[in-house]
């Protein structure tokens, strides 16, 4: 799969542009807060319904407009597919698949499958334990369309039960039997989403680990280890002994929207002690080992985003790097940075013709 051309009307500081791409590597070269993450946030949105920085709509929308409009045709398996998406303040959002519309978002996502990796990756290790079960579950709800429904679920029953918490807090009451309505739906729920978290991981370490000694050349080891209370005790008895302590706090304070990632170099926490570079390389083989994990169940090799990857690289990793996306592994490439050098170094190693060159400026994208 790839995506053939792109149009953009008002989308952050994108005016109006219909950009042609090449099927194997395309690259975006200007100065820093010109438009060249925005150009690549557009390919992110035709994949997940949403920008890569979890921004509300109205924000994506160009300063002094109203609306918005992203679309995409795509080549997948020789047939032409349509995807648009508009946005008009105070509407409706409209998503559309060969203009059919979809009934739920969740539809559409893993269609087109993407791999993104930028400097916001960096709130993977610095950011809370959120951050990073949104990572788990980005990856996994690509392939496994029930996934996304067990999330939205189980996560409409933890706020049920945290408002039943506070209203026997509120109210001097306590009703056990409500307590076990959504205790049931948390445990229906949380067990498969633990499960899938569990497996997935399982997978993924080795690719990861493989993909940093590449990058690193063997000179750090690293560690990425799933955390759950799940792990070593039953659920249902988890929430049956915490009861007092729920009351008390007056929300959940057990389950799976507790997990979290241990990211680890050496036997440390990266977040801790952790150099710029280590953290970068960390993130970067981290997120091709995502790209393999989708290409192996989808069986089509998602489009790779890498947004200003270089920066706080040396140049041995950068190197390294270049090789790595320069193999056949990967599919359709997008690159951004502001240093021509680095385009022309992964131009030199993919070889051939099939590239484009784009220059961005101001919001305003043209044909090198």
């Amino acid at each position: 799969m790839f995506i053939k051309n792109l149009s953009v009307v008002n989308y952050k500081n994108l005016i109006q542009d219909d950009l042609q791409f090449s099927s194997k590597l395309n690259c975006f070269i200007g100065n820093n807060g010109v438009g060249k993450t925005n150009l690549l946030d557009c390919l992110f949105y035709l994949s997940f319904c949403k920008s890569a920085f979890n921004l509300p709509d109205s924000q994506n929308v160009r300063h002094d407009e109203d609306f918005f409009v992203i679309q995409g045709n795509y080549d997948y398996d020789g047939e032409n597919e349509s995807i648009y998406c508009g946005f008009k303040t105070g509407n409706k959002k409209v998503f559309r698949r060969n203009k059919k519309e979809y009934e739920r978002l969740s539809e559409h996502i893993g269609f087109v499958p993407l791999v993104m990796i930028s400097p916001a990756d960096s709130i993977l290790i610095q950011g809370g334990s959120e951050e990073r079960r949104r990572f788990m579950d980005s990856v996994i709800a690509q392939y496994d369309r029930p996934y996304l429904d067990w999330i939205l679920k189980y996560n409409r029953a933890l706020l049920q039960r945290n408002n039943l918490l506070k209203y026997f807090a509120a109210n001097r009451t306590f009703d056990a039997d409500s307590l076990e309505v959504w205790n049931e739906q948390l445990i229906h729920t949380g067990e498969k989403i633990f499960h899938k978290r569990t497996e997935f991981l399982e997978q993924l370490l080795p690719v990861f680990q493989k993909y940093y000694d590449s990058i690193s050349q063997g000179h750090e080891q690293v560690g990425l280890e799933y955390q759950s209370q799940l792990k070593e005790n039953d659920f249902r008895k988890l929430l049956q002994d915490s009861v007092a302590k729920d009351r008390a706090v007056q929300y959940t304070s057990v389950g799976i929207h507790k997990d979290d990632l241990d990211l680890q170099i050496g036997a440390n926490p990266i977040k801790r002690l952790g150099s710029q570079g280590q953290n970068k390389t960390y993130l970067i083989a981290l997120k091709f080992a995502q790209f393999d994990f989708i290409q192996s169940v989808h069986q089509v090799k998602p489009i790779l985003l890498l947004d200003d990857i270089f920066d706080k690289l040396d140049g041995a990793r950068v190197g390294q790097i270049v090789k790595l996306v320069s193999d056949n592994n990967f599919g359709q490439i997008f690159i951004t940075d502001t240093n021509r050098e680095h385009l022309d170094g992964i131009i030199k190693e993919v070889g051939g013709s099939d590239y484009k060159i784009f220059m961005v400026s101001d919001g305003q994208i043209s044909f090198i």
